[in-house]
């Protein structure tokens, strides 16, 4: 088994924190040379690069990047000891990494990650929002501890994680009071012709309102294709079109947007997962997220099953369930 040099860690350690091997010289009061074969034995003992040159300064390598993150916990926690055994309180709270898909609404994650900041101890949260494929792929190099998504992993993914499902809720349409008073009669006909305001392509929802809509034979106008939902939202709010929002936070959406509700399309299913690489998980943050959000925040996940077509052509077109669900 390969022994770890500790002391030629704390040299990349602290060239990677500093940001150049001059100002690490200083900090260590070593010379060049002498930091720099340090250095190039830990990347000969662990097999890999850890810095490569961009111009006239060094940059991490993506495994520099993975290893001064565990060598960062390494010597953090090792300070805490000596704060510990000398009796000094440390005041290290909980860290939490957290990759949230930007398909998801900023109030949704904002209940999901609520009960983390709820624990006795406190916690650290490192809140990034990007595409699920680049989340999952600083997941997989554990820069991230989670993320949350509308769509599970699927089972193609080279990423080797765990799909935990967090719970599914209806979907509601939403306008100004005016367009909603005016939109609830004869619903759900009144939208053909509606201005809409459409989540982007190849996302959840998406797929989900173009199948009910197919479904019902509703054609509204459309008038903007939205990535972000908080901007949807505020655009809805100025009288531009009517949106879908998940009906977990509808008392959330109409309070700070000031909307209304047109109608809830209850057969359409939102489902929310928390990815991990860890199939039993462990961290106290994540657990009280998971279990908060299935007790509390969404309803227990259903089967998936066709209902008859009615009459009245109300919602009642279920989407296919997600891949690996």
């Amino acid at each position: 088994m390969t022994q770890l040099n500790y002391k030629h860690l704390l040299y990349f350690w602290t060239v990677a924190r500093e940001g150049s091997v001059t100002r690490a010289c200083t900090m260590l009061h070593l010379t060049q040379p002498a930091i720099s074969a340090q250095i190039h034995k830990l990347e000969r003992s662990l097999g890999e690069k850890l810095f490569q040159k961009s111009g006239r300064n060094l940059v991490l390598t993506e495994a520099g990047q993975v290893a001064f993150r565990y060598a960062d916990d390494i010597f953090r926690t090792g300070h805490e000891m000596v704060d510990v055994l000398k009796g000094r309180p440390t005041g290290r709270p909980l860290r939490l990494a957290v990759g949230i898909a930007d398909s998801i609404p900023k109030l949704v994650a904002y209940r999901l990650l609520e009960p983390a900041l709820s624990l006795g101890d406190p916690v650290e949260l490192v809140l990034v929002d990007d595409r699920p494929d680049r989340l999952l792929a600083e997941l997989s190099i554990h820069a991230l501890d989670l993320v949350l998504t509308d769509s599970p992993l699927p089972p193609t993914s080279s990423v080797k994680a765990y799909n935990h499902l967090l719970g599914e809720c209806g979907v509601t349409l939403f306008a100004t009071s005016e367009q909603a008073a005016e939109l609830r009669e004869q619903w759900p006909r009144s939208l053909n012709g509606a201005p809409f305001l459409m989540p982007t392509e190849n996302t959840t929802l998406r797929r989900s309102l173009e199948l009910w809509l197919d479904q019902e034979e509703i054609r509204p106008r459309t008038v903007a294709h939205i990535a972000d939902s908080a901007l949807m939202m505020a655009f809805g709010q100025a009288g531009v079109g009517v949106f879908a929002s998940p009906s977990v936070i509808d008392a959330e959406v109409r309070r700070q947007f000031r909307v209304e509700a047109i109608g809830a399309m209850d057969t359409i299913r939102e489902r929310f997962y928390a990815i991990s690489v860890e199939r039993k998980l462990k961290h106290p943050a994540v657990v009280a997220i998971c279990e908060s959000a299935r007790q509390h925040l969404f309803e227990p996940a259903r089967p998936h099953t066709r209902k008859p077509r009615q009459p009245s052509r109300a919602a009642t077109m279920n989407p296919p369930p997600a891949a690996g669900a």
